[in-house]
């Protein structure tokens, strides 16, 4: 499953989280895979994308390495547009 996980910067302020990344880098839990990340210009927001099959693993993962970044998250359960394409492609034709 793919999971968008919506993370919040305390006080749009990134420093501690890149600190820790650069210091002792990011773990995740095995059957934890990081796709991408994306960041707001203003520091607000970051977006990665993940895949998993077991939730717990994305539960695991913050606890473990982001506790003390003064982030929050937000786990969104996400399908992508080709798969959502497929379950639409039948209903297209009707009026």
């Amino acid at each position: 499953m793919l999971f968008m996980v919506i993370e919040r910067f305390k006080d749009r302020d990134p420093i501690p989280v890149y600190r820790r990344v650069r210091d002792v880098g990011v773990k995740f839990p095995d059957g934890l895979k990081y796709l991408g990340s994306w960041i707001e210009p203003n520091f607000d927001r970051c977006f990665q994308l993940m895949e998993c099959d077991d939730i717990r693993l994305l539960q695991q993962w913050i606890l473990s390495n982001a506790r003390d970044t003064g982030m929050t998250f937000e786990i969104v359960p996400v399908v992508t547009s080709a798969e959502t394409r497929e379950v639409v492609a039948p209903y297209l034709d009707e009026a």
